[in-house]
């Protein structure tokens, strides 16, 4: 790793990416879903609100680092609820 100047935080955040893909990529082989209408009045699969939840948790970590000096962990927990409520009603 040393060769790319990461750090273990940022490899095993790119690993629990990639892990969360491969789960969702054999969710849908097992369990294929319809899509649903959700608040945002669209269809959604589970793949797009994966995807919605993490551009929204990049967000509220960028806003997080850029409002407060409250440790990040914070972030991380605004963000679960998000995710939470994006898989609920989205």
């Amino acid at each position: 790793m040393e060769w790319m100047a990461w750090t273990w935080p940022t490899a095993i955040f790119f690993a629990v990416i990639a892990a969360t893909l491969i789960v969702f990529t054999i969710l849908a082989i097992k369990f294929p879903e319809t899509p649903r209408v959700g608040i945002l009045r669209i269809e959604t699969t589970r793949g797009d609100r994966l995807f919605i939840t993490l551009l929204g948790s990049a967000f509220i970590n960028l806003a997080w680092l850029a409002t407060t000096d409250v440790s990040q962990w914070g972030a991380l927990i605004v963000c679960f609820f998000y995710a939470v409520a994006v898989f609920r009603w989205v």
